[in-house]
């Protein structure tokens, strides 16, 4: 018998690689430097323009005003497609360029590193990169990540999802692609680029950042080096982002979310994801909604969901949101856990499950107006029992689904689902 049989599921840990980084007010202003030190000389710059913003005006002019030729790319798209990668890397090798900027979120720096793979492997196309290390080249070009918000932690972590549009149109697939190559060269964080950010945005970030320090904390891999990041990313969130919600330009708590959304990615890089990633990779792959504002629908109800199999844990999590929990049993603190995550999503007014989620409400929101014939037909989130089927098949497809501390099965996991598409976060308190 061989020792991965008689030691399931992770019997050995893997602390994968992070990148340098800036942080701090005014980090963005030295990227020409950085670049030069890095050797740069042409870049491509990608981004998904980031309109009614003066934001990617400033960096490109930093990297002219040193000496570097710049190609823009600004056509990334929220939740990232295939084409959008694979345009990056069309760019990149049309002009000679030697180098990668992303600026934004996620999304722009996700379809940099699907460009950059896709670049070391002569162009191949990026779907064939999903999972794990599935890259033949360990070099690719070097990539300076600028974010503008506070949520994905992406110019921290060896992960990106990609939107693959060549799919049946009737079983739309996200996915996500873990690679140690697709790490970026430099990571610089700034607040005062979040200044920029609207509240509804803010709020759905802040909550991806609360998914990626609670899934690792609680995660069936156990591993150990993630759980300070973890916690502390759920400290930071929970007493700052009803702030920098409700006020853009309170520079503290955007810097709270700036070291909470990079130290959670760290947290989540070796310690793994969970089914509030899977719900919300599948939801914005049938919908396009924006991925922030699913990890929150989402969020309480996984929460719950797996309070069985990490009590523990959750109490943690409540004392960490600033629960007393003094005089509590553990389940009972687990279970205030669930009912502090419900009340700073009601504080930062977000919608409370995906059928609350219409055409052009919430920034981000592109419901109807996605690339494909399939997107166009969809101009509402609907919560119907073959919409909940579709989206937990994805879900218990998704490579987030292994490590989360509950098992998933069809018939367990399409309950939390239809929950948070139909269900009253009010039936979670009692």
């Amino acid at each position: 018998m061989q020792v991965d049989e008689l030691i399931k599921p992770f019997p050995i840990k893997e602390f994968h690689p992070f990148p340098r980084a800036l942080l701090g007010p005014g980090a963005h202003e030295i990227v020409g430097p950085e670049a030069l030190k890095l050797g740069f000389r042409k870049v491509l710059v990608m981004t998904s323009g980031l309109r009614g913003t003066d934001v990617v005006e400033k960096i490109v002019g930093s990297l002219k005003y040193h000496g570097l030729d710049v190609v823009l790319y600004d056509k990334v798209e929220s939740n990232p497609k295939d084409y959008n990668a694979m345009d990056g890397a069309k760019a990149y090798m049309e002009n000679d360029c030697d180098s990668f900027v992303s600026i934004g979120g996620g999304s722009s720096h996700d379809a940099c590193k699907g460009a950059r793979i896709s670049v070391a492997h002569d162009g191949r196309n990026v779907n064939e990169f999903e999972g794990f290390n599935k890259s033949e080249n360990p070099k690719n070009p070097p990539h300076i990540a600028i974010s503008t918000t506070a949520g994905t932690g992406s110019e921290t972590s060896w992960a990106y999802v990609i939107t693959d549009t060549t799919t049946d149109p009737s079983k739309p697939h996200k996915y996500v692609a873990f690679d140690d190559a697709a790490v970026p060269t430099l990571a610089i964080d700034d607040p005062v680029l979040y200044y920029d950010c609207p509240r509804h945005f803010t709020a759905q970030c802040g909550f991806d950042v609360l998914a990626h320090g609670s899934e690792p904390f609680v995660s069936r891999l156990d591993f150990e080096p993630s759980y300070g990041n973890a916690l502390r990313s759920i400290e930071l969130v929970s007493q700052s982002l009803v702030r920098a919600t409700w006020n853009g330009y309170d520079l503290a708590a955007r810097t709270d979310l700036m070291n909470a959304q990079y130290i959670a990615a760290q947290a989540f890089n070796s310690g793994g994801l969970g089914i509030i990633h899977s719900v919300s990779h599948a939801t914005s792959a049938f919908f396009d909604t924006h991925h922030g504002l699913n990890n929150a629908i989402a969020l309480p109800r996984v929460w719950a969901f797996n309070l069985p199999a990490r009590y523990k844990r959750y109490a943690l999590i409540a004392q960490a949101m600033g629960v007393d929990i003094g005089g509590m049993t553990t389940v009972q603190a687990a279970d205030a856990a669930v009912a502090a995550s419900i009340r700073l999503l009601r504080d930062c007014g977000i919608p409370e499950k995906f059928t609350d989620i219409t055409k052009g409400t919430h920034e981000k929101n592109r419901l109807g107006e996605g690339p494909t014939e399939f997107y166009k037909d969809r101009p509402t989130v609907t919560g119907d029992a073959e919409t909940i089927d579709n989206i937990t098949n994805h879900v218990l497809g998704d490579a987030c689904t292994e490590a989360n501390p509950r098992e998933c099965t069809f018939d367990s996991v399409r309950p939390v689902v239809d929950h948070a598409y139909n269900g009253d976060l009010d039936d979670l308190l009692t």
